[in-house]
């Protein structure tokens, strides 16, 4: 069975909300980190307006090894609507996000990832489809904005890496061993 592997950048204080506008500089370790972590998977699933945004940005990024990842690997977007604009291998969720995740997870392949998409995150961790949770921890107190783990039901986790880097950063990687799902 394939694992679905939520990585979401966040602040000291689980600010996850356009993480693109704390994030400070990072360095090597952080880098290596995601590098690893998409090297396992073949497909990810997105929210429509993180979508929206990457499909702005990352056909014509050079950062790697990112873009070739993501441009390259099927994407499956949970919208209520149709998608407006086209992007490489993007289909949108025909259904119920859960029942198309356990049937994915299911299905022969890599790991999936769920990517800067904060609601759709929730939504699975709340059903119990979640297997990890990688969350590199910025070195900022933000203070306000959409917290990843705001509202979720009890869910046990076992710390599997913790890694401070030089930036100080905290990578912290973890199975989700229990959850109301």
């Amino acid at each position: 069975m394939r694992k679905v592997v939520v990585t979401q950048f966040v602040s000291l204080d689980g600010v996850a909300e356009a993480a693109d506008k704390f994030r400070t500089g990072w360095d090597d370790v952080v880098d290596a980190s995601g590098a690893e972590i998409i090297a396992t998977q073949d497909a990810v699933i997105l929210g429509h307006r993180t979508y929206d945004e990457w499909c702005a940005f990352w056909p014509g990024s050079d950062i790697e090894p990112f873009a070739t990842f993501i441009n390259k690997a099927p994407k499956y977007v949970a919208a209520s609507t149709p998608l407006a604009t086209q992007w490489n291998n993007a289909t949108a969720i025909d259904g119920d996000l859960i029942e198309f995740v356990r049937e994915l997870k299911n299905s022969a392949g890599g790991d999936i990832g769920v990517h800067g998409s904060i609601a759709v995150a929730q939504s699975l961790l709340t059903a119990g489809v979640v297997d990890e949770l990688r969350l590199p921890v910025v070195p900022v107190v933000v203070g306000h904005g959409r917290r990843l783990l705001d509202g979720l039901p009890h869910i046990g986790l076992e710390l599997i890496r913790n890694v401070g880097t030089p930036s100080g950063y905290l990578l912290a990687d973890y199975h989700v061993v229990g959850s109301a799902g």
